[in-house]
């Protein structure tokens, strides 16, 4: 009896853990869910006003 007692403990407290962790996780996950959206909307705006173009590839710079 006293065995079991001690592993439903040391469930208990992984359980415990593990539920602190899933929770810091989710404020991590919105947190970073808030940049990219804020990172989404100054691109968005950047390339509203037409400025801020980017080389990509093959693409010859302006002062070719």
């Amino acid at each position: 009896m006293d065995k079991l007692e001690e592993q439903i403990a040391h469930l208990t407290r992984t359980v415990e853990d593990l539920s602190d962790v899933v929770a810091r996780q989710e404020a991590e996950i919105v947190t970073l869910n808030r940049r990219v959206h804020m990172l989404m909307q100054r691109e968005g705006e950047r390339e509203a006003a037409g400025g801020g173009a980017v080389v990509l590839g093959d693409e010859r710079p302006p002062h070719y």
